[in-house]
Order: structure tokens, then sequence, then C-alpha cells
């Protein structure tokens, strides 16, 4: 889980920042997007079998 303490006089707008920038990192919204509909086994092998084709890391 990401976490962001406000620092002593830190704006709310910087923490939200870097908050986002946590986020993205640790791929918690990808996997959001990913998990918002149900996807076929096939269709999920077949994505992954295209994204090793193309040397993506997944």
């Amino acid at each position: 889980m990401a976490e962001v303490r406000l620092g002593e006089n830190e704006t709310i707008d910087s923490a939200l920042r870097r908050f986002k920038k946590k986020i993205q990192r640790a791929g918690i919204l990808s996997e959001v997007k990913r998990r918002e509909r149900y996807e076929k086994p096939s269709l999920r092998r077949k994505r992954k079998a295209e994204a090793a084709r193309k040397g993506v890391r997944y």
C-alpha cells in the first residue's frame, strides 16, 4: 500500500504529486485497470504471447 506523509511545510499539491508517482511506480493503477473487467483465459494467453513477441516485460 502506498503511503505519503506530509512534510513540515509541504503543500497538499506536492504531496499529491508524490503520491501519484509512488502509485505509478508500484503499478497499482495498471493493476486496477487490468482487473476492471473479466478477461477470458484464452484472451489472457493471447495478450501475453503478443507481449512476449514484442519483447515487453509483463
